[in-house]
């Protein structure tokens, strides 16, 4: 939806009407919307204002500087950065407040440069210089590590499991690649290698009795790392997730209700952190609602290692991971 905005913005003498699923459209997109018409772009409201489904003519886009706020979602940032290589003369973008999932706008500008663009980013300053010709090039596109979090999960749960990720690397752009880091002290270690991975569980790790981390530029991490120190029993703390209320669902909210439901009562919620206690006592064979959103099923599903747990619309998780159910079947989980 965001990328595919501004890019049929800027294609003159087209009609588009963009809309999608019902969750698609309760998320507010009024901040990119505002920043493309700033730039120029004929956008309309079909229904709610601030809303999908939007009407869009597309058009020539003249203007190429524009301010938007930084805090609400990194890819109205990296949208705006990639209509700059379509467009005459780039585009200069800046970004007002604290920036939301930074690592995300870096990864942007890091492969926009692999084929050939200049891109500067200082500060709350971000600049795409458009070039004559776009140089071909071959990209190698590394595999997801917020989707190796949910075998980092596993590693955790389990007494000795050992498992081979391919196609990762030490060196990623990414910045879900802290993951490795953040599982090391819960008690799963990271063997590089030189074009996959090995998690391996490390026995000898002593678990701390609380997690605390502030998760502002890798949200989507959070919900792996909830369920994980949940089924641990370690008190946790995450902090920075204030967009994880426009997600698929209001993640904050749906991770209290499921942990509900598991028996840990224990939850506080606020508007852009998660707080549990450790050491409460997980009730066995409940039924995990996913709300429509692919990383509740995904997390969720971890917990398999250490009860018997049920997953509601298992198919979700095609959205970002459609071999995970396959994939589990492979390490030995029984999925009925």
């Amino acid at each position: 939806m965001r990328f595919l905005l501004s890019y049929f913005v800027s294609k003159p003498n087209s009609e588009v009407i963009l809309t999608g699923s019902d969750r698609m459209k309760s998320r507010p997109i009024r901040v990119l919307v505002n920043a493309l018409r700033d730039l120029g772009a004929n956008i309309e409201y079909k229904n709610k204002d601030g809303y999908p489904p939007l009407k869009i003519i597309g058009k020539k886009i003249l203007k190429n500087e524009v301010s938007l706020p930084a805090d609400v979602s990194s890819q109205y940032v990296s949208s705006l950065m990639m209509l700059g290589l379509i467009i005459e003369n780039g585009i200069k973008l800046k970004l007002e407040g604290i920036i939301t999932s930074k690592p995300y706008i870096l990864m942007t500008k890091e492969l926009i440069q692999k084929i050939g663009y200049n891109v500067t980013v200082d500060q709350n300053y971000i600049q795409v210089s458009d070039i004559n010709k776009c140089s071909e090039k071959t990209i190698i596109v590394e595999s997801d590590w917020s989707s190796a979090s949910y075998f980092y999960s596993i590693a955790a749960f389990s007494h000795d499991a050992e498992i081979t990720l391919k196609s990762f690397n030490k060196d990623s752009i990414q910045g879900d690649s802290i993951v490795s880091k953040i599982y090391k002290k819960l008690g799963v270690d990271t063997i590089y290698m030189k074009d996959y991975i090995i998690i391996k569980k490390n026995k000898n790790v002593d678990l701390p009795k609380k997690v605390k981390l502030d998760l502002s530029d890798t949200p989507d991490l959070a919900q792996t790392i909830a369920v994980s120190c949940l089924g641990l029993g370690i008190e946790c703390e995450l902090t920075g997730l204030h967009t994880l209320k426009i997600k698929e669902t209001d993640r904050l909210e749906a991770l209290k209700k499921e942990f509900n439901k598991l028996g840990a009562n224990q939850v506080k919620t606020f508007n852009n952190s998660i707080y549990f206690k450790g050491d409460q006592q997980l009730s066995n064979n409940i039924k995990i609602s996913t709300y429509q959103d692919h990383r509740m099923a995904l997390s969720f599903a971890t917990l398999a290692v250490i009860i018997d747990i049920s997953i509601e619309s298992p198919n979700v998780v095609s959205k970002s991971f459609p071999s995970f159910w396959q994939n589990l079947k492979a390490l030995g989980f029984k999925i009925n």
